[in-house]
């Protein structure tokens, strides 16, 4: 079951699904109730969450918290 953005926390590391495109990325700031500033683990590049979620979420959605390792929490 996916989480919902309110219960992100800045400096976690979250692994999300959507329309087949899975992204890692590390929470860097809190920017309202439901959008934040992350960092991509691959590229380390900046961006809005929301941006992941403009156009919509697929049937495959899918929002986990991951630790180190790159288990699922």
């Amino acid at each position: 079951m996916a989480m919902s953005f309110e219960v992100l926390r800045v400096g976690h590391t979250y692994r999300m699904r959507n329309y087949d495109d899975v992204r890692e990325f590390t929470v860097v700031r809190r920017l309202s109730d439901v959008n934040f500033l992350v960092q991509d683990k691959a590229t380390l590049e900046k961006f809005e969450l929301e941006d992941l979620v403009r156009y919509g979420r697929g049937k495959d959605y899918d929002l986990d918290e991951i630790n180190s390792h790159g288990d699922i929490i």
